[in-house]
């Protein structure tokens, strides 16, 4: 498309006004600018679109018809332009978050921002952290929230709360066990999520001094098919706390009491070191931050109780 805006505006302020002199003082331009405005306009519809007619510009069929297409089309992206540029809350957010994130946190927080702001628009996409990583550094996403380990120098990292991780099963008997730390279990066998899991990471580093060879015989790519897998298997795991509460509540699982056990990371929020922070993602990543810290909050409490 050879056409302007400018040409656009241009045309359909002479076509308001019919006199260049006119059109040049309330653009704020030299009137020899208009009137090339308007030749190259007609050079590219190869037609002329005025008829000069004692010293005004008059349109003549060819520009009547080219103006009634273009008149709405111009107001139209107008409307947009003043929208956007006075509207604080409208607009995409294309988030990401890992599968613990994803299953047990996004959701409430994605459906109470939109219900107070319902002209945003939010896509979310789910992945293991290293997968969430690296969607931001490629820019297919604006904001992203992970557990685990996050590398990069173009990736900036703010922590949003902290999660624990437990030891579970769907066998009620290991519960039991007197285990002075985690290498007891080392030759039973695991269900873990795959490489790349935030999950999987800071579990294995934490449990590296005392087990060098954990027997892991499944791996899988979702919290809730390791759930399904544990029931009616001799086999362990290690999720989040949040991914189990009600399983254990319900003693569809139990927890497994290692003697000093205590597995924790850290949730955090990220985005690209050279992403623009606009006044629609400054809201979205306080509310996402302040939200996800109530709940965690109000999951650890329920915890305790």
């Amino acid at each position: 498309m050879k056409l302007t805006l400018r040409q656009m505006d241009i045309f359909l302020n002479v076509v308001s006004s019919g006199h260049l002199t006119n059109v040049a003082k309330q653009m704020k331009l030299s009137q020899s600018a208009v009137s090339m405005s308007i030749k190259e306009l007609e050079n590219i519809l190869g037609r002329p679109v005025f008829d000069r007619i004692n010293k005004k510009l008059v349109l003549n069929e060819v520009g009547r018809a080219f103006h009634k297409e273009i008149s709405p089309i111009f107001k139209k992206l107008s409307d947009i332009e003043y929208e956007f540029k006075n509207s604080e809350n409208k607009g995409m957010i294309r988030v990401g978050a890992s599968t613990t994130i994803v299953d047990y946190l996004m959701p409430s927080i994605i459906c109470s921002y939109m219900s107070s702001y319902p002209d945003v628009k939010i896509t979310l996409k789910e992945g293991n952290t290293q997968e969430i990583v690296k969607m931001i550094q490629e820019g297919s996403i604006d904001i992203g929230f992970v557990e685990g380990f996050v590398s990069g120098s173009d990736i900036v990292k703010e922590k949003v709360g902290v999660d624990e991780l437990v030891v579970v099963t769907e066998n009620e008997s290991l519960t039991k066990s007197q285990a002075e730390n985690i290498g007891y279990f080392k030759d039973m066998r695991w269900v873990l999520r795959e490489e790349g899991s935030g999950t999987r990471e800071v579990f294995l580093d934490y449990i590296k001094e005392d087990v060098d060879d954990l027997n892991i015989f499944l791996e899988l790519g979702h919290t809730e098919s390791i759930k399904s897998i544990l029931k009616n298997r001799e086999c362990l795991t290690c999720l989040s706390k949040i991914s189990v509460e009600k399983e254990i509540h319900e003693k569809k699982l139990f927890e497994v009491a290692v003697k000093n056990f205590h597995c924790q990371r850290d949730f955090l929020m990220i985005h690209h070191k050279d992403k623009y922070h606009s006044t629609l993602f400054e809201k979205f990543t306080f509310f996402s931050k302040k939200f996800m810290s109530q709940m965690l909050d109000s999951s650890h409490t329920t915890c305790l109780r």
